[in-house]
């Protein structure tokens, strides 16, 4: 960050406090990891900072997973305290979602820097076209499916939440609702799936940049001393 002075670091210092402290806040209120605001928060950070273009996305979406962590833990004991999480569909989705999970960490490895971007926007537009435009009458049905549809379900969940960064919370909050579940349920339970995400994820994501990229090691650095060489 040689680029930026200390007012703009101070800026950045505080954009990044409010932005932890609004994720926090939605993991306990939405059982979401808040990964939909860490990601582009991060990647105008990492722009900032001249974190080359190939690799910025990877680092946004490992870097909120890692963060997610903590706030899915706090999330998960607060609601199972109560008794609203279900333990049925959590036992039917942990293995696919884990096994998702690891296709996605593969899939961060060896993947273009714009494929992430574009699973990112479209699952974002489509669940903002979801809460705009569904009706309550659109239903997938009276309840969760119990065969395999729902371990369909559950790798898709594990996948594309490790492509995007984020907690799961978007998917199950969805497919729960759309079979019938009520909402306080649905973000109950979606924080005890961020913990399954969140954790494997950011493991995965250290996997897929060890050894450090070369672009890492190209990060633009202070030009200071080209400068002074060249001044009279």
């Amino acid at each position: 960050m040689a680029g930026l002075d200390p007012r703009e670091l101070l800026e950045l210092a505080l954009l990044l406090i409010a932005v932890g402290a609004l994720s926090g806040f939605l993991a306990g209120l939405f059982g979401i990891g808040g990964g939909a605001i860490l990601v582009p928060v991060f990647y105008e950070c990492f722009r900032l900072a001249g974190v080359p273009l190939e690799v910025r996305m990877p680092l946004c979406i490992g870097t909120s997973l890692a963060i997610i962590i903590p706030t899915s833990l706090s999330s998960f004991r607060a609601h199972y305290r109560r008794g609203a999480v279900d333990m049925t569909i959590l036992k039917r989705w942990w293995l696919p979602i884990m096994i998702g999970v690891a296709a996605g960490s593969v899939t961060a490895r060896f993947a273009p820097e714009r494929l992430f971007k574009i699973v990112f926007v479209m699952v974002a537009w489509s669940a903002a076209a979801r809460l705009l435009l569904a009706r309550e009458t659109w239903k997938f049905g009276d309840d969760v499916p119990k065969g395999f549809l729902m371990r369909v379900y559950g790798f898709f969940v594990g996948l594309l939440s490790t492509l995007m960064g984020i907690g799961g919370g978007l998917f199950a909050n969805l497919l729960m609702t759309f079979y019938g579940r009520p909402i306080h349920q649905a973000v109950a339970t979606s924080s005890a799936l961020a913990v399954l995400i969140s954790i494997p994820g950011a493991l995965g994501y250290v996997y897929a940049g060890w050894p450090a990229p070369r672009a890492f090691r190209t990060l633009p650095r202070c030009n200071c001393r080209s400068r002074s060489a060249t001044s009279p």
